[in-house]
C-alpha cells in the first residue's frame, strides 16, 4: 500500500515515480480501513467526571477506530450549532479520530419542539437523534421526519416504546421473573418499529435504527428492506454475544439499555448481521464511573465501555458463525461508513489513509489495566479474546502504535 498526502495512492504495484520516505513492515498482520463506530459517548460536554474527550479518543485509537459518531445526549444536549462547533473544534485540536456528531432531534431532547436541523447540519451534524429519549407525541415525530425528508437528513431512532419499556430493567422472561426485575417486553421494540415504518411510508424520510435487540425486530427490519423503505440498522457489539442469563446474580456490568435478551434473539441478531439485514455493529460505548456501577442492579447506571472491544468481539462473532473476515470487517468499516454518508471504510486508491493494523491471532485478556478508556466496566472482564490492534493511522499518520506488539508479515505500507 502506498500513501502520499494523507491518502492511499495505490495498492499492489508501486506507482511510477513513487519514492517512499518511510516503510512500515506489517508482516503477518491485517491492514483494514479504520473502524467506524456508530455510537460512542465521549462524555463531553457535561460528564467529564465519567470520561473526557482526550481519554475516549485515545481509547478509540487503541481500538483501531478512526471515526466516531457521537450521540446528542451530552449536557447540555447538542441542540445548538454553537455546542456542535465547540465539540468539533475540541476534537480537531486533539488531531486524532474523526468526530461525527448527531444533532438533537428536539430541543433539549424533550420530545416537544423540533430543532433547527438545517443550522445544526451546517455546524457539522451528520444526522439527528433523540439518543435513548423517546418522542412520546407521535405528531412531533411525524413532523420531525417531514422536516428531515425536506432536507435529505437521516433520522437516527432507538426503536423503544416509552410506555411499554417504562421502569424495565431486564428482558421480560423467566429470568427476570425469578430475579424480581421489571421486564422490558420485545413488544416495546416491535410496536415502535411498526410506528416508525408507517411514518416512513407517509413521509418518505430516511431512518437509521439504533441498537436492535430482538428476533422479531430483526424480522420487521428485513421485511421493511424488502419493501424498499430507506432504512438501515445497527446492533451493539455486546448484544451479539450476551443474553439475559449472563446477568447472573445481578451483575451491574450487564446493566445495559436495551437489555440483553434471549438466546433466540441473540442468534437472530447474528443471522441478521450475516445476511446484511443489519448494516453495522457499533460499540455503544458508554463509560460509567465506579460509583454509578457499584450499586444494586436496578440503581446502577446502564452502559459499558467497548471502544477497544469492537474489533475483537466482531472477530469472535465471525469465527463462531463462520463469516469470512472481509465480510465481518465490513460491518465495522464500510457498512458503518455507508450509514454516516462519509467516505471512510475503504482502501480504494484516493481514499483517506485511515487505517487499522491488527494481529488477528494475538490473544489478550480484557482487564481494567488493559483498557485505555476512563470507563472500565464491561461484561467481558476476564475474557481472553483474539485480535489486538497494533497501530492506527489517521490521514496517513500513525497516531497510535502499541509498543508491546511483536513485529510481523508479508505486507508493507510505504509513505
Amino acid at each position: 500500500m502506498y500513501i502520499a498526502g494523507g491518502r492511499i495512492v495505490a495498492t499492489g504495484a508501486r506507482p511510477d515515480g513513487f519514492e517512499a520516505d518511510r516503510r512500515v513492515d506489517v508482516a503477518g498482520q491485517v491492514v483494514c480501513p479504520g473502524l467506524v463506530d456508530l455510537a460512542a459517548r465521549l462524555r463531553e460536554p457535561g460528564f467529564e467526571y465519567k470520561a473526557t474527550l482526550e481519554s475516549e479518543m485515545a481509547a478509540a485509537l487503541a481500538g483501531g477506530v478512526t471515526a466516531v459518531v457521537v450521540p446528542p445526549d451530552t449536557d447540555p444536549p447538542l441542540d445548538e450549532p454553537g455546542l456542535v462547533e465547540m465539540l468539533k473544534h475540541r476534537a480537531r485540536l486533539l488531531n486524532q479520530a474523526h468526530l461525527y456528531p448527531l444533532g438533537a432531534l428536539t430541543v433539549g431532547l424533550a420530545g416537544e419542539v423540533i430543532t433547527e436541523m438545517a443550522e445544526l447540519a451546517e455546524a457539522g451534524c451528520i444526522g439527528f437523534s433523540q439518543a435513548t429519549q423517546s418522542i412520546v407525541d407521535t405528531t412531533v415525530l411525524m413532523r420531525a421526519l417531514q422536516y428531515a425528508r425536506t432536507f435529505g437528513f437521516t433520522v437516527w431512532l432507538h426503536p423503544v416504546d416509552p410506555h411499554l419499556s417504562r421502569g424495565g430493567l431486564g428482558h421480560s422472561g423467566p429470568l427476570a421473573g425469578r430475579l424480581g426485575l421489571p421486564g422490558v417486553p420485545v413488544s416495546a421494540e416491535t410496536v415502535r418499529l411498526h410506528t416508525i415504518f408507517e411514518l416512513m411510508r407517509s413521509t418518505g424520510a430516511r431512518v437509521h435504527l439504533c441498537r436492535l435487540s430482538s428476533a422479531a425486530g430483526v424480522e420487521l427490519v428485513r421485511a421493511a428492506r424488502r419493501e424498499g423503505l430507506p432504512v438501515t440498522a445497527d446492533v451493539a457489539v455486546h448484544h451479539v454475544h450476551m443474553i439475559d442469563l449472563d446477568i447472573g446474580f445481578f451483575d451491574s456490568n450487564c446493566r445495559v439499555d436495551p437489555p440483553f435478551r434471549s438466546q433466540r434473539d441473540r442468534d437472530a441478531i447474528r443471522a441478521g448481521l450475516a445476511d446484511g439485514t443489519i448494516d453495522a455493529i457499533c460499540s455503544d460505548h458508554t463509560p460509567v464511573d465506579d460509583d454509578a456501577k457499584a450499586l444494586p442492579f436496578g440503581e446502577a447506571e446502564p452502559g459499558v465501555s467497548a471502544l477497544e472491544l469492537l474489533l475483537p468481539l466482531t472477530l469472535k462473532w465471525a469465527a463462531e458463525v463462520g463469516v469470512p473476515l472481509a465480510q465481518a470487517l465490513g460491518r465495522i468499516t464500510s457498512g458503518a461508513a455507508g450509514v454516516t454518508g462519509g467516505d471512510g471504510g475503504t482502501l480504494a486508491p484516493g481514499a483517506a489513509a485511515d487505517l487499522c493494523v491488527f494481529d488477528p491471532t494475538r490473544p489478550w485478556i480484557v482487564e481494567r489495566a488493559s483498557i485505555v478508556s476512563q470507563g472500565c466496566h464491561t461484561p467481558f472482564l476476564g475474557l481472553e479474546l483474539l485480535g489486538r490492534v497494533s497501530a492506527t493511522w489517521v490521514g496517513g499518520e500513525a497516531v497510535f502504535e502499541r509498543e508491546a506488539n511483536a513485529p510481523a508479515a508479508a505486507g508493507t505500507v510505504a509513505t
